[in-house]
Parts: structure tokens; sequence; C-alpha cells
């Protein structure tokens, strides 16, 4: 019998932080069109901790195949135990668009299906022993994990997610909350290295990846992953699981075979074992060897051999020496060489010079095709500037002469009513020299006549309107005051500044004045009322005859 205290929990994640190459589709889906094969099969298993009871284990075994270098389709079975046991299959679709030469864009995804039991609590009650039983379910999933990754060159950076969407059919609910996802992201960058005549198709990818996880702290982890085309190694740091080191070969350019191991670095993880993980991978897709990339070379070579060949087969039929067949079929190389390279540098340069008029041909094209474009835009934008010109001058001379009428009728209205206020007041004279008129009929004649005398000026004046520039405040009939122009000095919301400023203008000796608008609410300072608008203006000038150094502006009240 066996109890254990204070067990570590394991998180339900699928613990695929340490696939860097190979099967890494299950770590971001993105990564199959970048990472994987051509055409391959793999396996991948992890190891976790070997308890007694029970393992932790993940296995998966999967074919990635390439469609295009664009798109790749996958297909594989993963069990994953972490007492919930998940059985099932992933199906995995990833697409890359370049943006262009140096920029690409991946999208990826992976369908999850499987079913999902508790496993938990191995050890067997007695039967004789009356216990509540743990309860078991069998859950069918659907989780979909989607991923992407963005590429610049040699950098790529990267975000996915293990359980985005799913569904559990068995209970027609969602299998997991809002806040049960787990998240992944990545950045890494591939350092082309030269290692063991590898001619620069090893590379070196450093990278680091935070993983976040429900109800644990948030993994921070960093790798680095060496490949060539002999063998592969790697090495990693994960915040939660500890150190890493593993490393594998690649036979016949096909197979690569390999492991993992992975030591607890958390006081709480020193009484564990390590942890190991099996990856393999077997491309069936075309791979181009070594052997078909150098065949030129060793074509020229075996050329070359047959060639000095014949010439010491010439020196031994015209007995020269050794000495001599030596020098002629070095000779003999030489200039075979050279030929061979005159050649290939003619080629490039017809190649180079075909590329080059090809593209002047396009770029002429092109051009032909812009001036043609800029030609007719032109042509179409004369034609509607015409049209509109034309549409303009007709506007107006329809709108000179409506101008040309209103200011003959203003005019005659202006006449009218000007004749009237003298009749007004010519007769407002005759009543007051008559002696049979009273005091009452008097104010009232004075009236009339004051009131024919302000119309005149207000017609008058009908003409003045505002300056470029000039500071100008109109009214019709406001409050009750007398039509004119105020000279106004200040403007007052608060009264105990409107008291200063009227008793320091009587203190200068001016005679201010003030009405207040119910409008705004505000007390308006002038310093005199003018008939006129040229009365207004002179005064403002002249700084109301020098006795008012600071700004004035013209308030004009209308006439109702």
């Amino acid at each position: 019998f066996t109890s254990t205290a204070q067990e570590v929990a394991l998180p339900l994640d699928i613990r695929q932080h340490n696939l860097t190459n190979s099967n890494s589709s299950i770590l971001n889906p993105a990564f199959s069109v970048n990472y994987e094969n051509s055409q391959s099969i793999g396996f991948w298993g992890r190891w976790q901790w070997q308890t007694i009871d029970a393992d932790p284990t993940t296995f998966f075994i999967n074919y990635t195949g390439k469609l295009d270098n664009s798109s790749s389709i996958g297909a594989g079975f993963y069990q994953h135990n972490t007492n919930v046991l998940n059985t099932g299959g992933v199906l995995n679709y990833a697409y890359r668009y370049l943006i262009n030469d140096q920029s690409s864009f991946t999208f990826g995804l992976n369908l999850f299906g499987y079913q999902q039991e508790f496993t938990g609590n191995p050890f067997q009650n007695d039967p004789q022993i009356t216990l509540p039983q743990l309860g078991t379910s069998n859950d069918f999933i659907l989780q979909l994990a989607p991923g992407i990754q963005f590429s610049y060159e040699r950098f790529s950076i990267g975000f996915a997610s293990e359980n985005l969407f799913d569904y559990n059919l068995t209970e027609k609910a969602r299998n997991t909350g809002s806040g049960d996802k787990i998240y992944l992201g990545t950045a890494s960058y591939d350092f082309p290295v030269n290692i063991l005549n590898s001619e620069g198709s090893s590379l070196l990818r450093p990278m680091v990846y935070f993983k976040s996880i429900p109800g644990f702290d948030t993994q921070i982890g960093m790798s680095g992953f060496l490949s060539t085309n002999k063998f592969w190694a790697q090495t990693g740091y994960n915040s939660f699981y500890g150190i890493s080191i593993g490393g594998g070969g690649r036979f016949m350019q096909r197979l690569s075979v390999g492991a993992v191991v992975e030591f607890g670095m958390k006081s709480e993880l020193k009484g564990k074992d390590p942890t190991f993980e099996l990856v393999t991978a077997y491309d069936f897709g075309n791979v181009i060897s070594r052997r078909k990339i150098t065949e030129p070379e060793e074509d020229e070579k075996e050329k070359e051999l047959e060639e000095i060949a014949e010439v010491e087969k010439a020196a031994e039929e015209e007995e020269l020496s050794k000495a001599e067949a030596l020098l002629i079929a070095q000779e003999a190389k030489e200039l075979a060489q050279a030929q061979r390279k005159k050649s290939k540098d003619s080629l490039a340069q017809v190649k180079k010079e075909l590329a080059i008029a090809t593209s002047l041909q396009k770029d002429q094209e092109r051009r032909t095709d812009s001036i043609q474009k800029i030609k007719r835009q032109e042509a179409l934008a004369m034609e509607q500037i015409t049209k509109q010109k034309r549409l303009d001058s007709l506007a107006a001379i329809d709108r000179e002469k409506a101008l040309v009428e209103a200011n003959r009728r203003k005019n005659q209205i202006k006449l009218d009513s000007i004749k009237t206020a003298k009749e007004a007041e010519a007769l407002a004279d005759a009543k007051l020299k008559s002696d049979s008129i009273n005091k009452t009929e008097i104010a009232a004649v004075n009236a009339a006549k004051e009131k024919a005398r302000l119309d005149r000026i207000e017609q008058q004046n009908e003409g003045d309107k505002p300056q470029a520039g000039e500071k100008y405040e109109e009214v019709v009939g406001e409050d009750g005051l007398i039509p004119g122009y105020y000279l106004i000095a200040n403007v007052f919301g608060t009264k105990k500044y409107f008291d200063a400023f009227m008793a320091n203008l009587t203190k200068k000796g001016l005679e201010p004045k003030s009405f207040f608008r119910s409008k705004n609410k505000y007390n308006y300072v002038y310093l005199q009322r003018f008939d006129t608008m040229n009365e207004a203006r002179k005064a403002r000038d002249s700084k109301f005859n020098n006795r008012y150094a600071d700004k004035t502006w013209i308030y004009r009240v209308r006439a109702q």
C-alpha cells in the first residue's frame, strides 16, 4: 500500500511544448505547411514522470501531406491521459498566403474528435464496505484548435488555442466555458548554419513561448533547435516542467528518430522521475538528394577523367614520357574547364539578357497603357471642365440679371421710404405751427416727427454694411433701445466688474451709459449713441476724440 500526500496537480493540456519540428502541427496547426516534410508519417509519445500506478501519457500518430507550396492537410490518431482519458482523431489543414517576397501569413486549423472518460482513482474499494463510488463518464467531444503564424524573412511569430471551440455531443452542451481556454504564443528566428558540409541546409532555431492554462500559472519557456542533414538536437526550459534536452539522427534523408528527456527543477518536482519523449518521422515524398544535386559536377569530373585518359593514351601511342603526358593532360583539363565555364557564363548571360529584355518590354507596355489611360482621363476632364464652364457662364448671367433687378427694386423702395419720411416730417412741422393743437397732440406730433426722422436715418444708413475685419453686431428693436449706432467700450456678465468699470470711466471724466440685454444676460457699456454709421466709425477711429484709448466696437439697433 502506498500513500502520497500533496501530489502535484498536472495540467490537462497536451504538453506538446518540446515539439520543435516533426509532428509540430499539434503545437500550432499552422506549422504543418511551414515545418513538416512534404509527405510524412510521424509518431510522438510522452511518458510523464514514470509513476507507479500509471504514467500520464500522450501518443500522437499522424500523416502530413503538402498539397502545394502554400497548403497542406493532415490526419492522425491521438490518446491523452491525465486521469481523464481522451482517445480519438485529429484532422489538420493549413494555408500560407504570401504577402510579398519577404513576408507571409499562415492560417491553420486542427479538428479533434475524441471519446472522453474518467480514469482516475485506480484503487479498488472493498466490495464489503459500502462507500459512494466515483461517477464515470463516456462523452464524445468535438474540439476546434485554430492557429496563425506571421513570418518576415526568417522571423516568425505565432498564436494558437488548444480548445477555442468545443462541444460535448453526449451532453449537448459546451465542453468548457469561456474561462477554461488554453492559449499559446510563440516567436522564433531561423539562423542558417554550415555544419558537416551541409551547404546551407542546416539551421538553428531559437524560440520563446508562453502558454496560458486555466487554474495554473502561465508557462514561460524557451528552446533551441539545431537541424542538419545527418542529425538534430534541441534543448529547452519550461517554467513548470523544467529543463529538456534531446536529439536524434536522420537516415537515408527520409527517416528521423530521436528522443527528449525532461527534468523537473521546482522543489515540488524534485522527487519526480524524468519525463521521456520519443519523436519519429518518415518522409516518403519527393526528396532532392545530394547525389541529384551534384550530378552535373560528377558528369563534368567523369568527362575530365575521360579526356585525361584519351590524352594519356595518345601519349603512349606517340611514346611520350610520363612527365610530358601529365603536362598535356593538365593542359587539356584546364582547357576543358575553361570552355565549360565559358559555356555556362554565356548561357547565364543569355538568360540574364532575355530576362532584362522581357522586363523592359513589360515596363514599356505598362508605360504605354499608363500614358493612354492618362490621355483618356485628361480628355474626359477637359470635356467636363468645358461643360461646367458653359453652365457656370449661364448661371452667372442669370445671377447678374437677378442682382441688377434686386438693386433697382431696393433703391426704389429706399427712395419711396425717404419720400414718405420727409412728408411725415413736414406734416409734423405743420401741425406744430398750428395754435389749435393741445400739449398731448404736440407730444404725439413730436414722437411722429422723431420716428420719421429715425426712419429717414435708417433708410439712409441701409447701405452701410460692416467693413472687412470690422467688429460689428446688429439687432432689431431689442429691449426698447433707441435705434442707432452704439459705441461699445466693454461687456460684462458680472455686476461687480461692471460697476467698477463704470466708476473708472466716470473718474476719467467720461459719461458712460449702459443697457442690459435680456437675451444673453450681459451689461453693455457704451460711450455714446450715434445716428449714422459714419459718425460711429469716426468716433471709434479717433479713439472717441482721443478721450478713450482702448478698443471699441459698433453695436447697431435697427427699428422694428
